[in-house]
């Protein structure tokens, strides 16, 4: 059976889910074209959600009155997995920031000190420890958590309308 009655719910939630995390790509970008902040290796690691699960958002968002239930539920249940992870990875660069615990060590350490001077067609590394932007004394990566969070959340009220709906059918 195709979910072509849906709830308003189910798609609303799932299109703010999209909204929001596109607005978010886009800002992680424009940090880094226009405000010129460097991502570290978690920064760009964090950006994978968003770069497997909004496609896939939005290819359930564009066909989704052709969809079979049983398919949405899947890419449904991927997304909101994919945004599970995302989340993950923001808290756990937001620890590594906050010195909670040690970050990977391609990115993070003390290592030995050196004069890299010299080398200025190099594109600057930055440290995963290192924090460039703070907003109300929450990081970038502390942000990317939460917002990671809200589209879980908004992904899970619209599979939790949509199963809702589908009972009362």
């Amino acid at each position: 059976m195709a979910a072509s009655i849906l709830h308003p719910l189910d798609k609303k939630s799932a299109g703010l889910a999209f909204v929001l995390g596109f607005i978010t790509i886009a800002a992680a970008w424009g940090s880094q074209l226009i405000g010129g902040l460097v991502p570290c290796e978690l920064c760009l690691g964090q950006r994978l959600a968003y770069y497997y699960g909004l496609p896939i958002l939005l290819a359930v968002l564009v066909t989704w009155n052709r969809l079979p239930l049983a398919v949405w539920y899947i890419a449904m249940a991927v997304v909101t997995a994919i945004f599970v992870w995302g989340a993950y990875m923001g808290s756990y660069h937001a620890g590594v920031e906050w010195g909670f615990w040690p970050g990977p060590t391609a990115c993070t350490g003390v290592g030995e000190m050196m004069d890299f001077s010299s080398l200025n067609n190099l594109t600057p590394v930055i440290g995963c420890d290192v924090v460039q932007f703070r907003f109300l004394g929450i990081s970038l990566a502390g942000y990317n958590a939460l917002i990671s969070v809200a589209i879980v959340g908004l992904l899970g009220i619209s599979i939790w309308a949509q199963s809702r709906h589908r009972r009362r059918v």
